[in-house]
């Protein structure tokens, strides 16, 4: 009896620690998580092929994936079982867990797909996720299904700014299910902005539907699973739509004709499958309370049209008419490769205020994209006018300031069907501003009676960055503000004049660094199809992609989006499946570029470097030759880069006949730009601009043992001319920081990025600018081009936050950080720089702090990834023995730790006052054939 008793005093003592231990495994157990299908977070609309993705989140260290094995199913209950599988992978030794690509059989035409992902670990765990699905695509509309709208062109509304609009349609039709419903999945194109209802409840979260194209080319569809929206009994479906991008802002944009919806609905039910298809038995009408919305001019709301319950089946439509059938568009119709946009963030008014002549002003605190809800009281028949703007007038800050809109109204107008207070939000527009005028209304409304409503394409947050220098933490958040506000199906130019445009060149270097920020991989995957849409017979693309402005000037540093942007899914993502799809476009728009050279070099450019700072506060362009870059050294050295990205490309698709072929052709436009341009006297490009000299020394394009020369003349520029400020436009920015600190010169890198007089980001952030302007002079130029959030001036900067101060950086030859290699730079004006970065793999951590000793440097590394953590010059570790490094190397004079995964505090104390190496000298030798600037991407 005393051993039982004993035994049963230890049993309770044991227990807690033993539930204890379990709870700690728990916590210390890997997980899966972060899964990709096609790019997408939801996929849907997946045909033919797909590819997989799939995170590994650990808190141990050096956890490597050993082995994986995916299996599909047409049903959760095979998948389960695991039979009648679509693919079963077996267990594949690899540890590859980015883009896997589906190798089963073909994937079934409307279906979900239910996938599972089992993977083996270096630490001996063996996870398997939980299920996931995807809805596949249509094969093809079903022949029944019609493009239906409204034929009324003759109502278009020429505007005082020459704009055309027209009213919303709206779309109906009533059906009846006679079954319970087991499964209804929603196939559905617009031409146009609009939104889809079932019995009342949108489809989807999307806001404004099927994303825009050239409808010329390529249409996109949507697919949605809108099972919980269907029911037993009467049922209906309902579409309002707007202008969108279809009609043409006005005549000096592209129409394709009228807008336009055709949908395919199948409801599975016990007893069979219906379909209900886009035809002319639906009812339309444009006499609702949408009576104008127009992107750039805003939207009508006149209340006493309003419909009450015209998305519900019993709605009474006999006065509507019978839907016209409309045209074919003429593009490949195909499913949407991205997620649409969403509502994403909402902000609430910083001060709202009345002024002396009834006038309310609002201030949201944050130039922002979107749309404002506003809840007020109004007079019957008198209009509620609601403006947007950026700014306030300089003089005045009672009036808002709208020159720089341009011909643009930015004006939503809401006309109360009674004395009442009422609640109104756009439906079919979105506006640019920080700041809203409203007059018409009786009453100054409360703060919680207003919210912004922030819309941009539904991706993840994937950066962040913060130091102890306030002016470069407020740079980053003005950073992400302007890309996020510049992502609307597209990304744009500016979001609230009479453009909103996919212009190529703001981009081009640019999707690297707001890749930093966001997840856009899947929206540039799909921008790529807009501008290989551009493409003519020659091989030449347009500036503007879509085509909505028709413009073709022919300037590389533009077209150069085409090779970057992919180039970036190639690095950032691994993701093959886009270099192999836009690979033989972008092989035919470098054919018209060497057919077209003149001795040796690109003869045309029509840009230069854009938004070079001008010598005058009132100037938009400089008119200064020697600050103006020579465009055919421009288009010359931005076609080298290319040829650089496309030998890489085509090595990784196995094609070594281009591989040589394009290091052929760089090799004779080397000896043809140094012999066009390069001055051997004064060991400068051109007239010496900063941006000529970047560009060749970035670009590898420096003959050897020159690169010094070239380099001071960047330097001493920089200093006697513009006194250490911003010294180039929009194509040497994309160079400027990351050349002089990798460079030995991270000091003046400082100095010009710390600067607060013009021109510098701290001229705009001391402006109260909380985005990035267009120019450098935003506040004082020509209004005809000053918009207040563009991205296309931040060039390396983001670049460089992350890779340089915060330690963030691939190496040369990794994709989607699959290998690490981190080192920091120590400028004296920072103390402590903290940032994280979600890669495909996983996140990324990075802090340091400077102490009286030297530096504690915080890390953390995602499974499945490596790292060579080089420690700064003329620091060593300490307690290197309680730490599990993997190893260590001696570079010279420096330490450089190989770590696997896990979380990491490194304390480097400083052992003498050495001068710290540059960090291209740093760089291991088996890095040096790769050209400077692809090492930052």
């Amino acid at each position: 009896m005393a051993n039982i008793k004993e035994k049963n005093i230890m049993r309770h003592i044991l227990l807690p620690f033993v539930a204890m231990f379990m709870i700690l495994q728990s916590v210390m157990g890997s997980e899966l998580e972060g899964f990709r299908v096609s790019r997408m977070t939801e996929p849907a609309g997946i045909v033919r092929t797909a590819q997989f993705s799939w995170q590994i989140t650990s808190k141990k260290n050096n956890v490597v994936q050993t082995a994986y094995r995916l299996r599909a199913a047409a049903s959760k209950a095979d998948l389960k079982a695991g039979h009648n599988l679509l693919w079963d992978s077996e267990v594949v030794r690899s540890d590859m867990s980015i883009s896997v690509p589906y190798q089963g059989r073909r994937l079934p035409y409307q279906s979900t797909v239910y996938w599972q992902v089992e993977v083996w670990l270096s630490t001996g765990e063996h996870l398997k996720s939980p299920i996931q699905h995807f809805l596949t695509g249509i094969k093809q509309f079903d022949a029944e299904a019609l493009w239906i709208g409204a034929e009324d062109a003759d109502r278009i509304v020429i505007g005082n700014n020459n704009s055309r609009d027209l009213p919303a349609r709206y779309l109906r039709r009533s059906f009846y299910v006679n079954d319970k419903v087991r499964r209804a999945t929603l196939y559905i194109s617009t031409m146009g902005y609009g939104q889809t209802y079932i019995n009342g409840e949108p489809v989807s979260e999307d806001v404004f539907g099927t994303l825009q194209t050239d409808y010329t080319k390529t249409v996109y569809y949507n697919t949605y699973d809108v099972t919980s929206l269907l029911r037993r009994g009467n049922n209906a479906i309902a579409s309002v739509l707007g202008n969108g991008y279809v009609l043409g802002f006005n005549s000096g944009c592209t129409s394709y004709g009228l807008p336009r919806l055709k949908a395919q609905l199948v409801v599975e039910t016990n007893r069979d499958t219906i379909t209900y298809v886009t035809g002319t038995d639906w009812k339309v009408t444009t006499d609702g309370p949408i009576q104008r919305n127009n992107l750039w001019n805003g939207e009508r709301y006149e209340a006493a049209r309003e419909m009450k319950n015209w998305q519900m089946p019993f709605f009474d439509d006999s006065a509507w008419k019978q839907a016209d059938k409309m045209q074919n568009p003429t593009g490949v119709v195909c499913p949407q490769p991205c997620n649409g946009m969403r509502i994403q963030k909402e902000l609430s008014p910083k001060s709202i205020r009345r002024t002396s002549d009834g006038r309310i002003i609002i201030d949201m605190g944050q130039n922002m994209v979107g749309q404002v809800s506003v809840r007020l009281a109004g007079k019957k028949g008198t209009p509620v006018v609601i403006r947007h703007a950026e700014m306030l007038e300089p003089n005045d800050s009672n009036r808002i300031f709208v020159a720089n809109l341009r011909s643009a109204n930015c004006t939503d107008t809401y006309i109360p069907a009674s004395d009442a207070v009422f609640t109104y939000q756009p439906q079919l527009t979105y506006q640019g501003f920080r700041y809203v005028e409203i007059t018409g209304a009786t009453s100054t409304p409360k703060p919680s009676d207003i919210t912004g409503y922030v819309i941009y394409d539904l991706m993840d947050d994937q950066g962040s960055f913060w130091c102890d220098n306030e002016l470069l933490t407020q740079l980053h958040q003005n950073a992400y503000w302007g890309i996020i506000g510049n992502y609307h199906g597209m990304p744009t130019d500016c979001p609230q004049r009479d453009e909103r445009m996919g212009w190529l060149g703001d981009h081009a270097m640019g999707c690297y660094g707001e890749n930093l920020l966001v997840d856009n991989g899947a929206l540039y995957y799909k921008w790529l199809q807009d501008v290989a849409d551009t493409q003519d017979e020659d091989g030449l693309i347009a500036d503007v992609a879509p085509a909505f402005w028709v413009v073709r000037n022919r300037d590389v540093a533009w077209g150069a989006l085409s090779v970057y942007a992919t180039f970036m899914l190639l690095r950032r993502y691994n993701d093959i499946n886009a270099v192999s799809k836009y690979y033989p476009f972008l092989q035919r728009y470098m054919h018209y570029l060497d057919k077209n050279l003149e001795d040796g070099i690109v003869p045309t450019n029509c840009y230069g470097d854009w938004c070079m700072p001008p010598e005058r506060l009132d100037l938009i362009h400089s008119e200064d030759p020697s600050r103006r870059t020579d465009g055919k050294l421009i288009s010359s050295a931005m076609y080298y880069s290319m040829l650089s990205m496309m030998g890489q490309m085509a090595m990784t698709l196995g094609i070594e006949p281009d591989m040589m072929d394009y290091d052929r052709r760089q090799a004779k436009l080397k000896e043809a730009y140094n012999r066009h341009f390069f001055n051997a006297e004064t060991g400068c490009y051109s007239n010496n601009t900063v941006t000529a000299n970047l560009l060749s020394l970035e670009f590898g394009l420096v003959p050897d043992g020159e690169e010094d020369r070239v380099l001071q003349n960047i330097v001493g520029v920089t200093e006697k001319t513009y006194k250490n400020h911003v010294s180039c436009g929009v194509v040497g920015m994309q160079h400027l920081m990351t050349c002089l600190t990798h460079r030995g010169h991270l000091d003046q890198a400082m100095q010009i990025i710390l600067q607060k007089d013009y021109p510098s980001f701290g001229y705009m952030i001391g402006k109260g600018a909380t985005t990035v302007w267009e120019l450098w002079n935003g506040d004082t130029a020509d209004p005809a081009m000053n918009s207040g959030n563009h991205v296309m001036l931040l060039g390396d900067v983001l670049l460089w936050m992350y890779a340089d101060l915060a330690g963030i950086r691939q190496s040369p030859h990794s994709r989607a950080y699959k290998e690490l290699d981190m080192y920091i730079c120590l400028p004296n004006e920072l103390n402590h720089v903290r940032a994280a970065h979600k890669t495909p793999y996983g996140m990324i951590k990075s802090e340091w702090q400077r102490t009286e000793e030297g530096i504690v440097w915080q890390i953390d590394i995602p499974a499945n990834t490596t790292a060579r953590v080089h420690i700064p010059s003329g620091y060593t570790v300490q307690g290197m023995h309680s730490l599990r490094w993997a190893s260590a190397e001696v570079e010279g004079n420096d330490i450089c730790l190989l770590l696997g995964s896990g979380s990491y505090t490194i304390n480097a104390e400083k052992v003498f006052n050495a001068p710290q190496q540059t960090i291209f000298r740093r760089m291991s030798e088996t890095f040096r054939k790769i050209p400077e600037f692809l090492k930052n991407f």
